[in-house]
């Protein structure tokens, strides 16, 4: 039950605040391939923020544990490449100074956490982490943010999602929970507002550089 008295911002991180999604549309690709299935790389790129088993069952049509050890060995290979986008550390930090709750909601695998944590370099400004180890379903399935506001303490109406897929906005929807997108993940303005995200930045550092006028800094103060 919700708890606490203070607002809530939920934020994806792959594409969201690392500039991961075209590393893992790669990784996917090169795993589909050793697998026999030519799936071409724009098909894999529109699925970006799926769980991993949701992405494979909407490509193949049945989840395959040897496509997804192969991706993630794959993506492995772009860990040094991989980095925050600009101010994605001091948008958390004011996030946190304003009095709301930072809460990383994400697909990621729990073994990828400790390396997207480190590049975003914003350790004492995080109150939860929730990743795909503490769901039963993945994204676009409601889990991962209906965890996170219970694990926070928030309720729906003090909560906002920042997300960069049409499929955080989905999952946020679910639980009642208004997004924010940014462009970062490669989907559009018009298919992110029309998913329902109630608007949309450039990214980290626009959304920072807008804060006060946005649906966050409204909500937040």
């Amino acid at each position: 039950m919700p708890s606490s008295s203070r607002p809530g911002i939920l934020f994806d991180i792959d594409g969201t605040l690392v500039e991961s999604s075209y590393f893992h549309a790669t990784a996917w690709w090169r795993a589909f391939r050793q697998a026999g299935e030519e799936i071409a790389m724009f098909k894999i790129h529109r699925l970006i923020g799926m769980g991993a088993d949701k992405l494979i069952e909407e490509l193949l049509g049945e989840y395959r544990q040897d496509i997804d050890d192969s991706y993630s060995e794959e993506f492995s290979k772009f860990h040094k490449e991989v980095a925050a986008f600009p101010k994605v550390a001091e948008l958390l930090a004011e996030v946190s100074k304003r009095g709301a709750k930072v809460v990383l909601a994400t697909s990621a695998k729990a073994d990828q956490i400790d390396h997207l944590t480190g590049l975003i370099g914003a350790d004492e400004a995080i109150d939860e982490i929730i990743s795909s180890k503490d769901v039963d379903e993945s994204k676009p399935a409601p889990d991962i943010f209906q965890t996170a506001l219970d694990r926070a303490g928030l309720d729906p109406s003090a909560a906002i999602a920042l997300g960069d897929a049409v499929w955080d906005v989905e999952a946020a929807s679910k639980c009642g929970v208004k997004c924010v997108g940014l462009l970062t993940g490669g989907i559009s303005e018009a298919e992110l507002t029309s998913a329902g995200a109630i608007a949309v930045y450039e990214d980290p550092e626009d959304l920072l550089n807008n804060l006060d006028d946005s649906p966050i800094g409204k909500l937040i103060g």
